[in-house]
């Protein structure tokens, strides 16, 4: 699709375009303010970058330089700049344009069965979750909601058609992170709420084993996928009659993607959403190895094992956090925790559980019971509470500067 031609199918209406090159920034807030943005410079000809609004002077200086590089477009692809990384790291801008996304929504449909897509929006926009809801309704003739998360979380349910919709074809969805998913499911109401959707979809992080079977025992019709902004969001999504019956991991691959595993077991993607380079750079290719660790079963669907670059080396020893977290949330003695590693002058490095202050003090015994089935070297040497954890507006955690705060806790 053109980059014309999405701009139309995402609102614009204007006569002429704006046809000058010069770098366009889209830093809004509010959703009928981003939307209308983003319509007016798809129709354009320059560069459009996305930027968090939360973004301190570090990413922002980032944003200036790399939107000075001159860049090269050929046959007008990667123009649209999705931030990704800033979560410990530089952050980056994935290229994109209406070919990616359009691919993104056509395999997002099919493994759906999805004729016309809609959808309530909590994710922000400049996030390539949030985004790709918004571009798979107006692509497809549906409806997008934007809806605030502190507005939904407080009870204020937005309404939507689910089961009484009138047409056969439509397909009602939306996306949360883990701990959203987790703090709606104390309320009755919006767990009714949310079982009217086709697919709640969990994704941004490790969905626990106990918020799963949490989730599984309200029958919500929860999809755990998994993507990221190289790949225009969803890559793989398991199908919500898959997670109630029972089975967890990924799911298989969209229609549009291919997945398998390089030799050392990273997880590798390929097909025509992918994203161009990282801007200034230009790639044509369409194969992307990511840094997680994965395993496909013989059907196809993929399982993620972990992040190959947040291992933590103790005592020469390799500890992946996601399977530390997971057995400490099992407790059920912590609402988050997260592991990380700290400089150590005996081991190196040294794992440390921190959870958020505020909360109840953990029954140490239960966390030991849960702890158990771990090796002695994989359990956190310490636990420290912390307040103000570091999040983006998608609840990714940065946890460069977690580990920060934890060694001088």
């Amino acid at each position: 699709m053109e980059r014309l031609e999405l701009a139309k199918s995402l609102g614009f209406s204007g006569k002429g375009a704006d046809r000058a090159c010069a770098p366009a920034s889209i830093c809004e807030r509010d959703p009928g303010a981003f939307m209308a943005a983003f319509a007016r410079a798809a129709a354009g000809a320059g560069p459009v970058f996305l930027v968090d609004p939360s973004w301190g002077p570090a990413e922002r200086a980032v944003l200036t330089e790399l939107a000075g590089r001159p860049a090269d477009f050929p046959e007008g692809r990667g123009w649209l700049m999705v931030p990704s990384g800033g979560t410990g790291g530089r952050v980056k801008f994935a290229r994109h344009d209406g070919h990616t996304l359009s691919a993104a929504v056509q395999g997002f449909c099919r493994h759906f069965q999805a004729g016309r897509t809609s959808c309530v929006g909590v994710l922000p926009l400049h996030h390539v979750s949030g985004l790709m809801a918004w571009v798979r309704s107006a692509l497809t003739g549906g409806t997008y909601v934007p809806w605030d998360w502190k507005t939904l979380e407080a009870g204020d349910l937005p309404p939507h058609p689910g089961p009484d919709r009138t047409d056969s074809r439509e397909r009602w969805f939306l996306s949360l992170v883990p701990t959203q998913l987790q703090r709606l499911l104390t309320s009755t109401s919006a767990a009714d709420w949310l079982r009217r959707f086709d697919a709640v979809f969990v994704g941004g992080g490790p969905a626990w084993p106990g918020l799963a079977e949490a989730a599984a025992r309200a029958r919500l019709p929860v999809s755990l996928s998994y993507g990221m902004t190289e790949t225009a969001a969803m890559a793989a999504a398991l199908l919500p009659g898959e997670f109630l019956a029972g089975e967890r991991g990924c799911g298989r691959p969209l229609p549009h993607l291919s997945v398998d595993l390089s030799g050392d077991g990273l997880v590798r993607i390929s097909g025509e959403s992918l994203f161009r380079g990282y801007y200034p750079d230009f790639s044509a290719e369409r194969s992307y190895t990511t840094l997680d660790l994965g395993e496909v079963d013989a059907r196809g669907a993929l399982r993620i094992l972990g992040r190959s670059d947040a291992v933590i080396i103790t005592g020469g020893k390799k500890v992946d956090p996601q399977e530390v977290e997971a057995a400490l949330l099992s407790s059920g003695q912590f609402s988050d925790v997260a592991v990380v590693g700290v400089p150590d002058l005996e081991w190196g490095s040294a794992a440390v559980a921190c959870y958020p202050a505020g909360q109840p003090t953990p029954d140490m015994g239960r966390v030991g019971e849960s702890l158990a089935r771990l090796a002695s070297f994989k359990r956190p040497r310490r636990y420290v509470a912390l307040g103000d954890w570091p999040r983006n507006a998608q609840g990714k955690l940065n946890r460069v500067e977690l580990a920060r705060r934890a060694a001088s806790a």
